[in-house]
């Protein structure tokens, strides 16, 4: 009893009552959950030297902290954990643009703090496969365990069609998972099949550059490894690779959204049927449901040259 009274005395202690507070703390864990997932299955794959898991592995767990990621932070904040998606969002005016600036913030920091909490993790492993020396070039390579580096063949014009088409994918798949007049998910099973879609992108799309898809999945844990010991190296590397999977996903979310819209959601030929409609009235007021737009979403995987 003591000890039931003392749980609710911190937790009216502990509590945030303002709004948007409490939209960055859900926001900025699910990103942290879903870096520290995602980079801790590349690097168990690497420095295992893939005897404890491949790409497939490292795609599969990085599909599966998408989903975790959007069931701790979407009832909250909307689980956006991709500034592509919050940038799409207010284009289609379903998120309001002031709070973009604070969205992408939250999730460089959560991104930058799942990293290093992944490296606090794996930093035995990581100093014992590479003999103590951080390097972004060689068969001993780690930086690409925390975000994406071209293939040797890939140009900077090709890496950037991949991550605006890859991008374009994720937002069209996304937009059609919570159309309600398309054919919706089943409430709360959104987050497993966005997982599903990211999971397909990886297979299909990830072989140039690892399909980073997301600016801060790929920023934050590369700003980790400038300052952890891998150095400037890592916005060098690639032809300075490091701002296309920045800015590329940006263009891709909007176009993906654009192309949703002129394609599917304009020619919805009303809100609901006469059927829906009708139902719902004959519902008393206080049981009618409210129709909400829940956004979920994530996002990518390290690549491993």
């Amino acid at each position: 009893m003591a000890r039931g009274h003392f749980l609710k005395k911190v937790r009216i202690w502990l509590r945030v009552r303002n709004s948007v507070a409490r939209e960055c703390l859900a926001e900025f864990l699910g990103v942290f959950v879903l870096l520290l997932i995602t980079v801790g299955a590349t690097a168990q794959g690497v420095t295992s030297q893939s005897t404890k898991g491949n790409f497939f592995c490292m795609y599969l767990a990085g599909a599966i902290a998408v989903v975790m990621a959007i069931y701790v932070s979407g009832g909250v904040s909307g689980g956006h954990l991709n500034p592509a998606y919050s940038l799409s969002l207010c284009a289609l005016g379903r998120f309001p643009w002031r709070k973009l600036p604070l969205y992408f913030f939250i999730q460089l920091v959560g991104s930058f703090t799942g990293a290093a909490a992944a490296f606090a993790l794996y930093h035995d492993a990581i100093q014992n496969y590479t003999n103590g020396n951080l390097t972004v070039y060689g068969p001993r390579e780690t930086a690409s365990i925390f975000c994406s580096y071209p293939a040797p063949y890939l140009s900077i014009a090709n890496g950037f069609l991949d991550q605006v088409m890859g991008t374009s994918m994720l937002m069209m798949g996304i937009l059609a998972i919570v159309d309600s007049r398309n054919k919706p998910v089943p409430r709360g099973l959104e987050p497993v099949v966005v997982g599903m879609l990211v999971f397909s992108i990886g297979l299909s799309m990830g072989s140039n550059c690892g399909f980073p898809i997301n600016p801060t999945r790929d920023l934050g844990p590369r700003l980790f490894t400038y300052v952890a010991g891998w150095g400037p190296e890592v916005f060098r590397a690639g032809n300075c690779w490091w701002w296309v999977p920045v800015v590329a996903p940006c263009v891709g979310g909007l176009l993906g959204s654009f192309l949703y819209q002129i394609f599917v959601e304009f020619h919805h030929l009303g809100p609901e049927s006469e059927e829906e409609t009708s139902r719902k009235d004959d519902l008393p007021e206080n049981k009618k449901e409210i129709p909400v737009f829940t956004i979920n979403l994530d996002n990518s995987l390290s690549h491993r040259l």
